[in-house]
Protein backbone atom coordinates (compact mmCIF):
# COMPACT_ATOMS: atom_id res chain seq x y z
CA UNK A 1 0.00 0.00 0.00
CA UNK A 2 1.45 3.50 -1.14
CA UNK A 3 0.26 6.66 0.50
CA UNK A 4 1.25 9.89 -0.75
CA UNK A 5 1.67 12.80 1.35
CA UNK A 6 1.52 16.71 -0.36
CA UNK A 7 4.66 18.78 1.38
CA UNK A 8 1.93 20.80 3.91
CA UNK A 9 0.84 17.11 5.10
CA UNK A 10 4.55 15.90 5.77
CA UNK A 11 5.48 19.19 7.20
CA UNK A 12 2.40 19.02 9.73
CA UNK A 13 2.81 15.23 10.25
CA UNK A 14 6.11 15.97 10.98
CA UNK A 15 5.56 18.46 13.39
CA UNK A 16 3.27 16.35 15.34
CA UNK A 17 5.58 13.42 15.60
CA UNK A 18 8.18 16.42 16.74
CA UNK A 19 5.82 16.96 19.76
CA UNK A 20 5.54 13.46 20.82
CA UNK A 21 9.26 12.57 19.96
CA UNK A 22 10.31 14.40 23.55
CA UNK A 23 9.64 11.59 26.69
CA UNK A 24 9.28 14.19 28.89
CA UNK A 25 6.02 15.68 26.77
CA UNK A 26 4.69 12.27 26.51
CA UNK A 27 5.33 11.65 30.93
CA UNK A 28 2.87 15.15 30.73
CA UNK A 29 0.36 13.66 27.71
CA UNK A 30 0.22 10.51 30.46
CA UNK A 31 -0.88 12.91 32.97
CA UNK A 32 -3.19 14.33 30.95
CA UNK A 33 -5.27 11.60 29.05
CA UNK A 34 -7.84 10.85 31.90
CA UNK A 35 -8.43 14.59 33.24
CA UNK A 36 -7.54 18.49 32.97
CA UNK A 37 -4.79 19.03 35.51
CA UNK A 38 -2.95 22.26 37.36
CA UNK A 39 0.67 22.29 36.63
CA UNK A 40 1.01 21.06 40.56
CA UNK A 41 -0.45 18.32 39.68
CA UNK A 42 1.39 17.49 36.14
CA UNK A 43 4.32 17.76 38.52
CA UNK A 44 3.21 16.04 41.31
CA UNK A 45 2.37 13.04 39.12
CA UNK A 46 5.47 13.07 37.08
CA UNK A 47 8.20 13.87 39.44
CA UNK A 48 9.16 16.59 36.72
CA UNK A 49 9.84 20.53 38.23
CA UNK A 50 7.56 23.13 37.18
CA UNK A 51 9.61 25.33 35.03
CA UNK A 52 10.36 21.94 33.05
CA UNK A 53 6.31 21.04 32.87
CA UNK A 54 5.24 24.62 31.80
CA UNK A 55 8.12 24.85 29.21
CA UNK A 56 6.67 21.89 27.43
CA UNK A 57 3.41 22.64 28.04
CA UNK A 58 3.70 26.07 26.03
CA UNK A 59 5.41 23.58 23.26
CA UNK A 60 2.50 21.85 23.29
CA UNK A 61 -0.03 24.69 23.48
CA UNK A 62 1.19 26.04 20.74
CA UNK A 63 1.61 23.13 18.43
CA UNK A 64 -2.71 22.54 19.79
CA UNK A 65 -2.47 19.63 21.82
CA UNK A 66 -3.29 21.26 24.89
CA UNK A 67 -5.53 24.33 25.98
CA UNK A 68 -4.95 26.05 29.14
CA UNK A 69 -7.79 27.85 31.56
CA UNK A 70 -6.88 30.25 34.24
CA UNK A 71 -8.54 29.90 37.76
CA UNK A 72 -6.91 32.39 40.00
CA UNK A 73 -3.47 31.92 39.84
CA UNK A 74 -3.62 28.51 39.16
CA UNK A 75 -3.62 27.39 34.81
CA UNK A 76 -5.22 23.84 34.06
CA UNK A 77 -4.28 22.40 31.18
CA UNK A 78 -6.48 19.24 29.35
CA UNK A 79 -5.72 17.37 25.90
CA UNK A 80 -7.41 18.88 22.77
CA UNK A 81 -6.21 16.73 20.03
CA UNK A 82 -8.17 14.01 19.96
CA UNK A 83 -6.24 12.02 17.67
CA UNK A 84 -3.62 12.26 20.70
CA UNK A 85 -7.13 11.23 22.88
CA UNK A 86 -7.23 8.40 21.18
CA UNK A 87 -3.86 7.26 21.43
CA UNK A 88 -4.03 7.78 25.16
CA UNK A 89 -6.65 4.84 24.85
CA UNK A 90 -4.54 2.91 23.44
CA UNK A 91 -1.61 3.06 26.22
CA UNK A 92 -1.60 -0.61 27.05
CA UNK A 93 -1.69 -1.72 23.69
CA UNK A 94 0.64 0.45 23.10
CA UNK A 95 3.08 -1.33 26.35
CA UNK A 96 2.10 -4.45 24.82
CA UNK A 97 3.31 -3.94 21.47
CA UNK A 98 6.90 -2.25 22.91
CA UNK A 99 7.11 -5.46 24.81
CA UNK A 100 7.75 -7.27 22.01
Amino acid sequence: MEIAFNPGELEALASRFKILAEPTRLQILAALCNQERSVQEICDRTGLLQGNVSKHLRLMKDAGVVACRREGVWRYYRVIDTELLALCSYRQQLRNHLKE
